[in-house]
């Protein structure tokens, strides 16, 4: 299982726990940085951030403001950030289209995608810099 880049030490906020996340993914990150992850009320800085999201928790407006709070509590613009959306053909699937129209809204870039776990698929956001 993949660590997504977080380093031992960081800390790792996570949005839109529900009963339907993958454990395994929580885990994997929990153990590469050494750290439980932390809620979306922790009130500190956090190094990097995690959001699960699903077709039903909002349209891509709703998820840029998720990824606005994700940005506000992130120690610098080199922080990880990945969202984490049921992977295709699995209900509640959330489009590419939506994910990079919320990204560039909230003034990131989706850059990566991997499967994460079974049932989910994982975009990793970066600051927003020049396209490629």
């Amino acid at each position: 299982m993949r660590s997504f880049g977080f380093e031992k030490g960081s800390v790792v906020q996570e949005f839109g726990y529900d009963d339907d996340v993958d454990d395994v993914v929580r885990k994997a990150i929990e153990e590469a940085t050494g750290q439980e992850l932390v809620d979306e009320d922790y009130p500190d800085v956090a190094d990097g951030a995690i959001a699960w999201w699903r077709d039903d928790d909002g349209d891509a407006d709703d998820l840029a403001d998720l990824l606005l709070d994700m940005k506000a509590n992130l120690d610098s613009d080199s922080a990880v950030t990945w969202v984490l959306v049921p992977a295709p053909r699995k209900p509640n699937h959330v489009t590419a289209d939506v994910i990079e129209e919320a990204a560039e809204t909230a003034g990131l870039l989706a850059t990566t995608s991997v499967a994460v776990g079974k049932d989910w698929l994982g975009v990793r956001l970066t600051a927003q810099g020049p396209r490629r």
